[in-house]
């Protein structure tokens, strides 16, 4: 194989190489989508904020059913029955009979609970509190999100120009291959010089596909946030840029600490455990309650004769319970005290966290500038090493390792740059920055809980749920047959074991 065509079969395999792996190759349409549409899209769809909601829902419902023991409770009993004696009894008038008959009995009753020694108290405290939580528990998923799909979608723009960067190095090093190639066709260079230059493109050409790769999987995963299908092609309207925060870390940490909704729970956490407290010791306490009722019962159905009324005012109160009413105060004094430390302990970490992140924001901060400049005196000294290998008065080597500082300088650029806004990113959700937009309304409950079943059925019927019970079935059956497989080969064996026994006792 000549020079000239060993030469030309590298630069068709290079040409090659660069269609597959350049992006814009490819003619699927792209849909344009930029960092406020990708969260109002997931705000719309995703399952943390139903499943949110719904925890809000319940906990309501919750908290309702505990105030709503307050009041009355009207209970509606009838009872059918049929008895008599085993022996014949004998009557006033001297008849013997068995006295077999049937009985009705039909009650209405009404029951008002008067004081509960705090027990019902407790229980609508408790609850309350847990419903306070998951209304906070809603803005919490919403903040969580929102720090999820904007880091999805940062690393979707990190990724796009790790995919620049690695074309830029494809191209510089097939230009310079053109170079190395057309001087070793004169004889002006050594043929290690093409091999080396050739080494370097095709690995170049390696980290462009792996770039390629973690672009795709960013694009899939910003899709999924957003409840698109994963293989929708993606074209952000932005791109990473370094906008300056002025706040300073005392005022991130004040705020951070009266906003930030895990912090709140946490507090919520002391008032549920109080009233723990006070729902314990009702056990010390008398329990009172008012009773109306109405009976009517007879031998006839429906059993609506012999009609009586009665209102009955209970008392009840536990004197002795061998200390298990003292045990549950102490062990409910004791959530307390815990709930309270663990307040303690989660304020420190909101100020810890806010503080990790403020410190990472202004250190990606300054990267960006060294970076920068970084870039800019790796470009010309790449540019130069070309010039003087050109000119006869460098090496390949000197190519190579500019070529390999430029890569160094334009990733670390770009990692500065993606550092940065993800470390703003959490910064804000570690100070507890509201993320829900204003006004925002996902829908009148009935919309929502019928997309819930849809989605639901969508889903059963993508996963192929019907396979579970299939599969338990197998493996079932599977089981059940390797039983009857050792308890035939169990039973053979005593079979054979009797008859070897027998053989034996035969010949003696």
């Amino acid at each position: 194989m000549t020079r000239t065509t060993h030469g030309k079969r590298a630069a068709l395999l290079g040409a090659l190489m660069s269609f597959l792996l350049v992006p814009s190759a490819f003619a699927a349409e792209a849909m344009p989508i930029d960092l406020q549409t990708a969260l109002s899209r997931s705000y719309a769809t995703h399952a943390d904020i139903r499943k949110a909601e719904y925890a809000t829902d319940a906990a309501r419902a919750t908290f309702n059913a505990a105030r709503e023991s307050f009041g009355p409770a009207v209970r509606l009993t009838h009872s059918t029955g049929r008895g008599g004696y085993w022996e014949e009894q004998l009557t006033a008038s001297g008849a013997r009979t068995k006295g077999i008959g049937n009985t009705y009995n039909n009650v209405v009753s009404l029951t008002v609970p008067i004081y509960t020694g705090g027990q019902l108290e407790g229980a609508r405290d408790e609850a309350r509190a847990n419903y306070r939580s998951s209304v906070l528990g809603e803005e919490l998923a919403y903040i969580q999100l929102k720090r999820n799909v904007t880091d999805a979608y940062y690393t979707l723009l990190s990724a796009i120009d790790g995919v620049h960067v690695r074309q830029q190095s494809v191209q510089d090093l097939r230009d310079h291959l053109k170079n190395v190639q057309a001087q070793y066709d004169v004889g002006v260079v050594a043929k290690v010089d093409l091999l080396r230059s050739q080494v370097e493109l095709t690995n170049a050409q390696q980290s462009l596909i792996q770039a390629q790769n973690a672009h795709d999987n960013a694009v899939a995963a910003l899709n999924n946030y957003m409840g698109l299908p994963h293989n929708t092609k993606l074209e952000p309207t932005e791109k990473l840029e370094y906008n300056p925060y002025d706040g300073t870390l005392e005022n991130c940490v004040s705020y951070g600490l009266t906003h930030r909704i895990d912090l709140q729970q946490s507090k919520l956490q002391v008032d549920y455990a109080k009233a723990a407290v006070n729902a314990a010791k009702s056990g010390w306490r008398p329990s009172v309650s008012g009773t109306v009722s109405n009976n009517w019962a007879n031998g006839h159905w429906p059993g609506d004769d012999d009609e009586r009324w009665a209102a009955v005012l209970n008392l009840s109160m536990t004197v002795f319970d061998s200390g298990v009413t003292g045990s549950k105060v102490d062990a409910a004094k004791a959530n307390l005290l815990r709930a309270e430390e663990s307040y303690r302990q989660d304020a420190d970490t909101v100020r810890l966290d806010v503080r990790n992140c403020y410190n990472n924001l202004r250190e990606a901060e300054k990267r960006i500038q060294t970076t920068k400049l970084a870039v800019a005196e790796a470009e010309e000294n790449y540019r130069i090493a070309q010039v003087r290998y050109a000119n006869g008065v460098g090496t390949n080597t000197d190519v190579m390792d500019a070529e390999v500082a430029l890569l160094t300088a334009r990733n670390n650029y770009n990692t500065a740059m993606y550092d940065y806004n993800t470390s703003h990113n959490a910064l804000l959700t570690s100070m507890g920055v509201e993320a829900r937009p204003d006004g925002y309304d996902t829908g009148n409950k009935y919309s929502r809980v019928r997309a819930t079943k849809d989605h639901y059925d969508t889903t059963l019927e993508s996963t192929q749920a019907q396979a579970i019970a299939d599969r338990v079935d197998a493996y079932e059956k599977a089981r059940d047959e390797r039983r009857k497989a050792a308890k035939a080969e169990k039973t053979a064996a005593k079979a054979d074991q009797a008859g070897q026994t027998a053989a034996a006792g035969k010949t003696e």
